[in-house]
């Protein structure tokens, strides 16, 4: 079997180990963040490494026989499945603006109350982010708006914080009095957590709903926090209209 299909499997490997290691490594807390980003370059690195060796490998085919082959081509497929979740991320990365707090009113965006002392350790802090951020978010995401809605503000509270609840959200708090609903949402894979703050008011003949989503770390959430808000938007009218 010929040296380049082993390297080529190996790179492979390696790369899909890297992958799989930077989820369960960042929540048990082996890697900080920084690292798990570069992890994800390293595994770009070795697969390039691999499909470049095992184009060699299987030019050489004719000289080490079918098991090269075969070796050579799933380091080549582990390689390219592991380097493509790194680069579809940062692919969205490109689509969205470098942004992770997401609102349906940059002017007058709901605060945090209960979730604040949660976020008191947190690289982002609780404060809006500004009116920079608001202006990227109008041009990226205009159609996040208050949600108005035509039923009475008791109705919609209840409605709301269901909804939250089957979205899967941790509610730390819901105080119908204030109109507040406030939860945490964490990712799948890495753990990640972010905030959300539901506001539900008395408008002109509708009840005002507005949310904001909030990432406690990392400077570009990808997009997530503005489909988070959406995912509540359709899960609340669809239970209300």
């Amino acid at each position: 079997m010929h040296w380049l299909a082993r390297i080529t499997f190996l790179l492979g490997l390696a790369a899909a180990v890297g992958l799989l290691l930077t989820g369960p490594a960042y929540r048990m807390g082996w890697w900080e963040l920084g690292l798990t980003f570069r992890v994800f370059f390293y595994v770009v690195y070795a697969a390039i490494g691999a499909a470049v060796l095992g184009v060699l490998a299987l030019l050489v085919r004719w000289r080490s026989g079918k098991g090269s082959v075969v070796l050579a081509l799933l380091g080549m497929v582990l390689a390219g499945g592991a380097a493509s979740v790194p680069v579809m991320m940062r692919s969205q990365a490109s689509e969205v603006p470098p942004i992770h707090d997401i609102t349906t009113n940059t002017l007058d965006p709901p605060q945090f109350v209960a979730i604040a002392p949660l976020r008191a350790d947190a690289p982002n802090p609780v404060t809006y982010a500004g009116e920079e951020t608001a202006a990227k978010q109008r041009e990226a995401y205009p159609d996040l708006q208050t949600i108005r809605i035509r039923a009475t503000v008791p109705e919609v509270f209840a409605q709301a914080r269901a909804a939250a609840a089957d979205l899967g959200w941790e509610i730390h708090a819901a105080e119908e009095g204030e109109g507040r609903i406030e939860a945490t949402d964490t990712t799948r894979w890495f753990a990640f957590k972010d905030d959300v703050v539901i506001r539900i008011a008395a408008g002109n003949e509708v009840t005002l709903v507005d949310v904001r989503s909030k990432s406690r770390v990392g400077m570009s959430d990808i997009g997530l926090n503005a489909e988070r808000i959406r995912l509540f938007r359709d899960a609340l009218l669809a239970r209300l209209l």
